[in-house]
């Protein structure tokens, strides 16, 4: 099971995870990663200086986004013996502490599960159509690719 989705909405973490379990006994173990607004810029990797972040707007290009993650999906399972993953992406208006993107990878091994979700995230930050905006009290600002993201994606090539 692959479903990915880029929705508004929340979700809930819990349930996500349950979703790629239930009535299986063939998984083995279930990486997750969920991401967060955080209430403060990253100093000189956002090209500002620290501040507080009162919003943070993600803009996407729909079905060109969906086709993105899912080429992601696709990949991560030629790489690793996946059983199952789940990828959410939000868009929209977002507060500190929100949740902003939820990956979960269900495999026989510990080893594959951790990897694949590692290298869905990282390919997520650097290849999926998405735009943040920053709303801060100097105003509002558009946020650039950070070079730890490249870096990061940058080891999975082959």
């Amino acid at each position: 099971m692959n479903r990915v989705s880029v929705q508004e909405a929340d979700f809930d973490p819990g349930t996500e995870t349950e979703a790629l379990t239930v009535g299986r006994t063939d998984v083995g173990a279930v990486a997750t990663f969920v991401g967060l607004v955080r209430a403060d810029k990253l100093g000189g990797e956002s090209g500002g200086a620290s501040g507080e972040i009162s919003a943070m707007t993600l803009e996407h290009y729909p079905g060109m986004t969906e086709k993105s993650l899912e080429a992601i999906v696709a990949e991560a399972n030629t790489r690793w013996q996946l059983l199952g993953t789940r990828v959410i992406h939000r868009f929209g208006r977002l507060l500190p502490g929100e949740r902003i993107v939820f990956v979960g990878v269900a495999s026989s091994h510990r080893s594959d599960a951790f990897a694949a979700c590692e290298f869905i995230m990282d390919y997520l930050k650097t290849r999926a159509p998405f735009w943040k905006k920053e709303d801060t009290p100097e105003g509002g600002r558009w946020v650039d690719a950070r070079e730890a993201d490249d870096s990061a994606a940058e080891r999975w090539k082959t």
